[in-house]
């Protein structure tokens, strides 16, 4: 059944694929390796920016940070009967929603499909592709690592644990208190807004959004996490992409700069012919 999923997955990606070849073409000529290298340090330095980019926050980020808390302690004010609500739907849920929220939300599952993404792009020299899986698995890293940290030093126990949404135990090895925040939901939401932001379909875009909503929603039908631990999960999520987003576009457009002076600085021949003889010319 695992198998049958993962294959789904890659013919999702094929033809995810196949729309962004046709809509961008652009490519450098850089070597594959020279790419790579390139992109596995944009990994890294746009986790770092993601882990950094509080500290320099302007006046409306400092505004939605406030509005999140707001509304964190309003959701928090529900959590109860919102977990009692979704944990009744859960009956009547078909299983195959509840099994690719599972499946597709597995840290395993997840990097899988970011790594296809971006070797698809790696490999076919498409650069928008490419970009798009640097993308996904730094702000996948980015919020995976952050969660799990967070799971340990918050330790808030889980709705189907039959504790309280007050009760925080930090520091617990077990797994019903590590309700906040859902990992399912960072890398479900993370993987669904860096892929969304390429296309100006709208259409194209709620397809990408609504089937990265399962994982959340399915981490509140069977009372892993409460309410309020998926929508600081989401905001979360959205942030870093958008975060590692702004410092990819410094990155790459450095790097498109730096191609064009490669191609300027290469050594070119030519013959010249005059009345009184031949020549050759190099250009560099």
């Amino acid at each position: 059944m695992k198998n049958n999923y993962l294959f789904t997955a890659v013919l999702l990606l094929i033809q995810t694929s196949t729309v962004f070849t046709q809509q961008f073409n652009k490519t450098t000529s850089d070597s594959n390796w020279e790419k790579f290298t390139y992109d596995l340090n944009s990994i890294l330095g746009g986790v770092g920016h993601a882990y950094t980019r509080p500290l320099s926050w302007e006046n409306n980020q400092v505004g939605l940070f406030a509005g999140t808390i707001l509304g964190t302690i309003g959701l928090y004010s529900i959590d109860d009967d919102a977990d009692r609500w979704f944990r009744n739907q859960e009956p009547h849920i078909p299983k195959l929603l509840k099994d690719y929220g599972w499946y597709y939300g597995n840290p395993q599952n997840n990097y899988a499909f970011n790594g296809i993404v971006y070797l698809t792009g790696l490999f076919s020299k498409n650069d928008k592709i490419r970009r798009t899986g640097v993308l996904m698995i730094s702000s996948a890293t980015a919020t995976g690592v952050l969660q799990q940290i967070s799971k340990s030093l918050v330790g808030r126990a889980r709705p189907r644990s039959g504790l309280n949404k007050n009760d925080f135990r930090p520091f617990q090895r077990d797994s019903d208190f590590h309700s906040f925040p859902s990992g399912h939901t960072a890398l479900a939401i993370s993987n669904a807004h860096a892929l969304a932001k390429q296309f100006k379909n709208p259409w194209i875009k709620s397809g990408i959004y609504v089937l990265g909503s399962i994982p959340p929603l399915t981490r509140l039908w069977n009372g892993a996490h409460w309410l309020t631990d998926i929508a600081l999960s989401v905001v979360l999520s959205v942030a870093t992409v958008e975060a590692i987003d702004k410092y990819l576009d410094g990155r790459y457009q450095n790097q498109s700069k730096e191609n064009v002076r490669k191609r300027k600085k290469r050594v070119a021949w030519r013959m010249i012919i005059k009345g009184n003889g031949l020549g050759v010319a190099m250009n560099f």
